[in-house]
C-alpha cells in the first residue's frame, strides 16, 4: 500500500521549458522532487501530501507534524531513504 506523506516545499523550479512545476520537498529531513501540477496554488513554505511524486493537497503544519511523528514512531520513514520512486522525474 503507498501513502500520501507531507513534505514542506523548500524550492520549486520549472522544467520542461517551463511546462512542468516542480518542488524540492522536505520529508523530516529527506528530501525528494515531487511535481506541483495538481496544487497550482503551492508555495515555498507550504507543506503538502505527495503521493508518488506528485503533491495532491496542501496541509497545515500541525497535521504533517502530527504524521512525521506518527511515521517515526512506526518506522516508516526508513523507505523514504530507500525508494528512489519520487526521487525525480524526468
Amino acid at each position: 500500500m503507498c501513502l500520501a506523506i507531507p513534505g514542506k516545499i523548500k524550492s520549486i523550479d520549472y522544467q520542461y521549458d517551463g511546462l512542468v512545476r516542480m518542488a524540492r520537498v522536505n520529508f523530516g529531513g529527506i528530501l525528494k522532487e515531487a511535481s506541483l501540477d495538481m496544487v497550482p496554488n503551492a508555495k515555498v513554505g507550504d507543506y503538502v501530501l505527495v503521493h508518488v511524486g506528485v503533491a495532491i493537497s496542501i496541509v497545515n503544519e500541525e497535521e504533517a507534524e502530527k504524521t512525521f511523528a506518527y511515521l517515526r514512531e512506526i518506522g516508516d520513514l526508513d523507505e523514504l531513504t530507500e525508494s528512489s520512486q519520487i526521487d525525480r522525474y524526468h
